[in-house]
């Protein structure tokens, strides 16, 4: 005992040395291109509005409609469960964390739609919005009114639009400088790309604008939209998702799938045009495999069909949504679109419900790994991430609490992020 025990070696000190520097650029390029989770929370939906229905009141009355759908087609719990499936024990408190949020937060993610939403106008008409939408958004995030996050979506780079949203972005930011800004949960989405040229060219406006305004560089970032083939697969038959991410040089946030723009593009009849279509399936895997440890997110599609009309059609509506929500979930894709106020409660349901019925065994199997005891799963150290993670993407939607988290795991907040792997502080 207290003895180190000589062992014999063959390698050299300087075959690792020569090792170290074969890989040093492996080891810089691992760095670069896989930085991990960013940390940060995110949002469970993106909401898009047509920039000509925006105005100051959106969020608020999104909330309000969402509550009124829910008081007229199940205004308790059991009636709710009852449509959606959801077990007796989670029902109570799926239902009242539902309309908590409705009240508190209903919307999560707010997109400003300048592109299939708002179609072609004038450019005077144009001009006049994305300057209006920049003063709203100013003033809501001056407020205190503003979801946690605000963007745009603008024109895309295809030549017969890119001039009317390169101006149109350039209104919109323009227009936020002058009203006191660029709001930190700023979010630009570049639709329908097919080429990392146009990626690329994102990021050269970003650059020219950062410059002209003093701005620290990098400081504008954005998304980028899968909606043709050619996002997914190129012409020269490469795999293309990756090498959009790389054309953003860093400043691409999340990947979104456009469903219906995607599903037409591979012929994919109308009737049939599904986030669960095996064509969505193909192309979100591979948007998937593509953004694996990037830091960049995945965002699906929506549905078209909404919760609108007489009961019988409003809970089928409602059981479609929150079936396709709970079928991404589970699929790892962890924010998806809604397109009417009548899709919240059924967002908020699945994301609690996902979480909730989890809790038990994830926190019962973290504890197990962190304290190094022996449990009914040998789990590993990526397994001890996914668990982590599954808890603070619960802790950050609202579905879980903090003190019944760390009841349960014996984990504090801090423990959570580090056996999540996650580089920066939640916000």
């Amino acid at each position: 005992m207290g003895h180190q025990q000589t062992v014999s070696t063959t390698f050299t000190s300087a075959v690792g040395e020569r090792i170290g520097a074969s890989l040093a650029l492996v080891d810089a390029e691992l760095a670069r291109r896989y930085p991990g989770d960013p940390g940060t929370r995110q949002p469970v939906h993106t909401v898009y509005v047509p920039a000509d229905a925006f105005d100051a009141a959106t969020v608020r009355s999104w909330g309000e409609d969402a509550l009124a759908a829910l008081d007229q087609h199940a205004p308790d719990a059991a009636s709710f469960a009852a449509v959606l499936g959801i077990p007796d024990h989670l029902a109570g408190p799926v239902y009242d964390r539902v309309r908590a949020k409705l009240r508190r937060e209903p919307v999560e993610d707010l997109r400003i739609d300048f592109e299939d939403g708002y179609g072609l106008r004038p450019d005077a008409e144009e001009d006049a919005a994305a300057a209006r939408a920049a003063q709203l958004v100013a003033r809501a995030c001056a407020e205190g009114t503003a979801p946690p996050w605000t963007g745009i979506r603008m024109k895309c780079m295809e030549a017969a639009v890119r001039d009317r949203g390169v101006r149109t972005l350039d209104v919109f930011l323009t227009g936020l400088l002058e009203a006191g800004g660029l709001p930190e949960g700023l979010v630009l989405t570049l639709p329908k790309v097919t080429y990392p040229e146009q990626v690329a060219a994102m990021v050269h406006l970003a650059e020219e604008f950062e410059k002209a305004r003093g701005l620290d560089g990098g400081r504008i970032r954005f998304e980028v939209q899968i909606e043709t083939t050619q996002s997914i697969l190129g012409a020269d038959g490469r795999a293309t998702v990756a090498r959009l991410i790389e054309a953003g040089q860093g400043r691409v946030t999340s990947l979104h799938y456009g469903t219906f723009d995607y599903s037409a593009a591979c012929g994919v009849s109308a009737a049939h045009q599904s986030a669960d279509h095996p064509a969505a399936d193909h192309a979100k895997a591979v948007m998937q495999v593509a953004a694996a440890g990037t830091g960049v997110r995945l965002c699906d599609g929506s549905t078209n069909v909404l919760p609108v009309g007489p009961r019988e059609r409003v809970h089928a509506a409602w059981r479609l949504h929150h079936g396709l929500v709970r079928r991404a979930l589970a699929r790892a894709y962890y924010q998806g679109w809604d397109m009417h106020p009548g899709q919240l409660p059924t967002r908020y349901a699945a994301v609690y419900a996902f979480y909730r019925e989890g809790l038990e065994e994830a926190a019962g199997r973290l504890a197990a790994y962190a304290g190094g005891g022996g449990g009914a799963v040998l789990d590993e150290p990526a397994t001890a991430r996914a668990l982590s993670g599954y808890l603070l993407r619960g802790l950050d939607c609202g579905a879980l609490d903090a003190e019944e988290v760390a009841a349960l795991t014996g984990l504090d907040r801090a423990a959570l992020d580090r056996l999540a792997g996650r580089t920066a502080p939640c916000q």
